[in-house]
Formats: C-alpha cells, sequence, structure tokens
C-alpha cells in the first residue's frame, strides 16, 4: 500500500473516531460505525487499529497524552511556587486555545470505565502530582502560605481554567463573541485565573 495513502486512511480513521467519540461517547460507538462513516472497510480499519482501544488510545495520546506530559513537568519543576502556578495557567490556557477538542476529549477520557482508564498509558499525567503536593505542604509549613488543602487547590485551579471551555457556547452567546473576542477573553483569564489563586494561598 502506497505510504501516503496509507497515512490518509488512518487520518481519516482518527478523525472520524474522534468525531464520534464527542458526540456520542467513546463506549457508545463501535468500530463498525468508525469505518462505515469514514467510508473504509472494516478490514482495513483493523490492519491500522487492532481494537477500537488502541484506536481511542491513539487519539487520546495526541488530544491529551503529550500536552498533559508537558503540564507535569510544570507541577514538577524546581520553580518557586507562586512562578510555577502562574506558568501552569499560562500554558494550560494556551493549551485549550490551540485545541479546543482538549476540553471535551477530556472530559469523555475521566467519564469512562475506572478499570480502563486506569490501565491506559498516561493517565496520571491528568492528574495533580506528588511534588506539587509536598511544595504547597511545604510552604504552608514554613508559613510561606495560608493552610491549604493541595486536593482542593489543584482541583480549583484546573476548574477555572476549564470550565469556560465546558460552557463555550453559552459564554459566545451571552456576549456576542466570534472566535477571536473569544480567544481574547481566555488570554484575559490568565491573569484573572493566577490572582484568584493567589488571593487562596497568600498570607
Amino acid at each position: 500500500m502506497d505510504t501516503s495513502t496509507g497515512n490518509a486512511t488512518r487520518d481519516k480513521l482518527i478523525e472520524t473516531a474522534k468525531e464520534l467519540f464527542l458526540s456520542k461517547g467513546v463506549d457508545r460507538v463501535g468500530v463498525r460505525e468508525i469505518a462505515s462513516k469514514a467510508n473504509i472497510n472494516l478490514s482495513l480499519m483493523n490492519y491500522y487499529f487492532r481494537s477500537k482501544e488502541k484506536l481511542f488510545e491513539t487519539i487520546f495520546e495526541s488530544i491529551i497524552y503529550d500536552k498533559a506530559i508537558i503540564l507535569r513537568r510544570i507541577l514538577d519543576s524546581d520553580l518557586p511556587l507562586e512562578d510555577k502556578i502562574r506558568e501552569y495557567v499560562d500554558k494550560y490556557i494556551d493549551i485549550v486555545i490551540s485545541d479546543p477538542l482538549h476540553v471535551s476529549f477530556f472530559i469523555s477520557v475521566v467519564h469512562r470505565n475506572y478499570e480502563i482508564i486506569g490501565k491506559m498509558k498516561g493517565m496520571a499525567s491528568l492528574y495533580n502530582t506528588d511534588i506539587f503536593v509536598a511544595q504547597l505542604r511545604k510552604e504552608s509549613e514554613i508559613g510561606n502560605i495560608k493552610p491549604i488543602d493541595p486536593e482542593q487547590f489543584y482541583i480549583s485551579m484546573i476548574s477555572l481554567i476549564l470550565f469556560p471551555l465546558a460552557i463555550k457556547p453559552l459564554i459566545v452567546e451571552r456576549n456576542k463573541f466570534n472566535e477571536k473576542a473569544m480567544e481574547k477573553f481566555l488570554i484575559d483569564r490568565k491573569k484573572v485565573i493566577f490572582e484568584m489563586l493567589m488571593c487562596l494561598i497568600r498570607k
């Protein structure tokens, strides 16, 4: 099979599966439906992806995993706490601006059967890290920040970042935003979110 043709077929399967997974949920979509919608023979789909799970993992890595690793590196870095929080917020918002599917797919992933997603490569990268937790606790113990539950703080941080994307249609409609205005709104949120988070922990 010609390499360019093979790549085009593979890409078409990925894009079709991505669309179906986001609209219907991963576990409500079968391989036959993916192949049919992509107008590709089922045996050819099985040639590229031995199972729906392999296809899902490929999409997961293209949308979530590589970016999650970048974010995890920030949390695990040696940066001072304030700089780390600012960089994490900035980078995460840059990611959701450049890849709007990130939030929808993230929600789709975390609502899957835990026995399935718990075994997937890189799932831990979607969540908090022990290093960041330890840093928050240490900063609190030495009196640099107010006492804070690290879990609550992390959940607050990612909620402030991701929720506007989850309700993007409502924000766009209420404010009559076009795509450029919505992007500016998200960029402006970098400072808003950072200041809100700092208010939680500054003494």
